[in-house]
């Protein structure tokens, strides 16, 4: 008997996490959230009772605790919660669609051209609020050098990664060559942004880029059950009426446009997209359209305790969260790269 598409798809999920721990990985993922979000609003050198925060947070309570929740704190967190949900989502896409465990936006090169676009929107001028729209057009044109570089290759493990990486070096000297011709003024924000940071984040950021966020995460969501028709081959796929070609270039666009927004809300933060498809394997099991929600809460939370950490644990005042994510994320690439090339498996 033929299988149909609904039925491939359900096909390729057949071996889903139990419900079970699905339910207690969300549950406890959110409650993490909560208690995150509360400690940022209410933690710093005006420090205050959880209570009185989240009241603050509300609009309620005294004038001046309202001002640094609502203006300074909350946009801080909230930009590390949407960033970091964008960023876990976009990497489970990439290293699902490439079958790939060290496909990631910041390997690949993504977080790179978000960064240049950006960057020559600050160098311009521009408002703020056209920062999202630099920031997506530079991924664009990263994905498209990568995909130029590296398609006709197979995208093996090794030629993707060093790619990705040439194009990130290539993209980052470009960043850096821009950042010298600032005028004085802009250099020293812009030279912070572009090493990761959810530092002096407003509301007027955020509203464009976390409404831009979340319709691409719907979007993800809606066309990630494609993946598991695409597990099955591009012959078996294209055998079920699945026209695999516009099915990897949408994934990939949604993939790539997660990636940026969240690098026009927080810079080019790395190692959260390759860390959380993993963890989230892990504790969860085979993935799913549930494991990329998952994704994206871990993410969040991930990206959010990196910053409470880097304003409240480390020594260092003023150490940008992207420098902490990236100290751990070089030696986790470093040991998926040798597990890749162990003997047994194919690079």
């Amino acid at each position: 008997m033929t299988l149909t598409y609904k039925a491939a798809v359900r096909q390729g999920a057949r071996r889903p996490p139990e419900r079970a721990r699905l339910l207690a990985y969300g549950t406890t993922g959110l409650l993490a959230l909560l208690a995150l979000v509360t400690v940022a609003v209410s933690a710093g050198e005006m420090s205050m009772p959880a209570s009185v925060a989240l009241r603050a947070l509300l609009g309620f309570g005294d004038p001046g605790d309202v001002l640094v929740v609502r203006e300074f704190r909350a946009p801080r967190a909230v930009a590390a919660v949407v960033a970091g949900a964008g960023l876990g989502a976009a990497g489970c896409v990439l290293q699902r669609l490439f079958r790939n465990p060290l496909a990631s936006p910041d390997v690949m090169g993504v977080t790179g051209g978000a960064s240049l676009g950006a960057v020559a929107l600050l160098a311009a001028g521009a408002s703020q609020l056209l920062i999202p729209v630099g920031a997506l057009a530079g991924g664009l044109l990263a994905a498209l050098l990568l995909g130029v570089f590296a398609w006709r290759s197979g995208l093996v493990v090794t030629r993707l990664v060093l790619t990705g990486l040439a194009v990130q070096a290539g993209l980052a000297a470009a960043v850096n060559l821009m950042i010298v011709r600032f005028p004085a003024e802009l250099a020293g924000s812009a030279l912070q942004w572009t090493t990761g940071s959810v530092y002096g984040r407003t509301w007027t950021e955020l509203w464009g880029a976390g409404a831009a966020t979340l319709l691409a995460l719907a979007a993800a969501l809606v066309t990630h059950r494609r993946l598991a028709v695409l597990d099955l081959g591009d012959e078996s796929a294209g055998a079920l009426g699945l026209d695999t070609s516009a099915a990897r270039l949408q994934l990939l666009l949604v993939a790539v446009t997660l990636a940026s927004l969240a690098a026009a809300l927080a810079g080019p933060v790395t190692f959260v997209a390759l860390a959380v498809p993993h963890l989230v394997r892990f504790l969860t099991g085979p993935p799913t359209t549930a494991t990329l929600a998952l994704a994206a809460l871990t993410g969040a939370v991930l990206l959010l305790a990196a910053d409470l950490a880097v304003q409240h644990l480390l020594p260092v005042e003023g150490l940008p969260v992207g420098a902490a994510t990236a100290t751990l994320g070089a030696p986790w690439l470093l040991v998926l790269m040798f597990r890749q090339s162990a003997p047994g498996r194919g690079v």
